[in-house]
């Protein structure tokens, strides 16, 4: 058994969020969950935070600080590549999401969490970091940007927007998943910048279930909650019941 280290969140009593493990999902159909979710926890309709996992078809998404001009190739070429490019709210720059990347969103009320907002984005990598580890990888934080990163390439991404005091988007971690969109960006607005994988790094195959299987773990010690699992109908039926009370 590995010995179970300390979180970096002060110490607060355990609570209970709403897991919900999903296959892939379009981007726009995971973005209008989220704002579901927010919407039901800021008007203190869901009691309950609750964290998404899944991967997402090929999409470029830019964040408030992204821009067109970060990207290399130009938006004909990524039509004819069938990619989509969005705008969002998340912090950040532009950042691609495809299949073999693990994109966790906790949707959590950072008020009644008693987190602030750089503790929660430390508390994000953390997870990461050991999620990493966990293969014999050893991943750390850089200065220059937020994330994770194996030396000079960035392993994983953080992006997060908070309403009202709940905070959704989230991470995303690279297991294996194609790396060659990476090229057509400036990742995260950084030029001199690399994108790499657990697989990438590790020469081997990886195995996305055992990835999610342990960043959940990892979650739980992290944020020191329990994660309690539902499944997507059984999420879908929640909010609208607290939609229509």
């Amino acid at each position: 058994m590995k010995p179970k280290r300390n979180s970096p969140l002060p110490h607060l009593p355990q609570r209970t969020w709403l897991y919900v493990n999903l296959p892939t999902m379009e981007y726009r159909e995971a973005w209008d969950l989220q704002a579901k979710i927010v919407a039901a926890r800021k008007d203190r309709i869901l009691d309950t935070d609750v964290i998404l996992f899944l991967e997402h078809p090929p999409v470029f998404t830019l964040g408030r600080r992204g821009g067109l001009d970060n990207l290399t190739v130009s938006e004909a070429f990524l039509e004819n590549e069938g990619i989509p490019v969005l705008q969002v709210e998340r912090g950040g720059d532009i950042t691609f999401h495809g299949p073999g990347q693990l994109v966790i969103y906790p949707i959590i009320d950072l008020r009644a969490a008693r987190l602030g907002v750089v503790d929660y984005v430390t508390a994000l990598e953390e997870v990461m970091i050991r999620t990493a580890a966990d293969w014999g990888l050893k991943a750390e934080r850089n200065p220059r940007n937020r994330g994770v990163w194996v030396g000079n390439n960035k392993l994983g991404s953080i992006g997060v927007a908070i309403r009202r005091g709940v905070s959704f988007h989230g991470l995303a971690f690279n297991v294996n998943t194609s790396l060659k969109p990476f090229s057509w960006i400036h990742p995260c607005g950084l030029e001199d910048t690399e994108i790499t994988s657990l697989e990438r790094e590790l020469s081997r195959t990886i195995s996305s279930s055992q990835v999610r299987d342990a960043a959940r773990h990892h979650m739980e010690d992290v944020f020191g909650v329990k994660l309690v699992i539902k499944r997507l109908a059984e999420l879908k039926a929640l909010l609208e019941k607290a939609g229509s009370a």
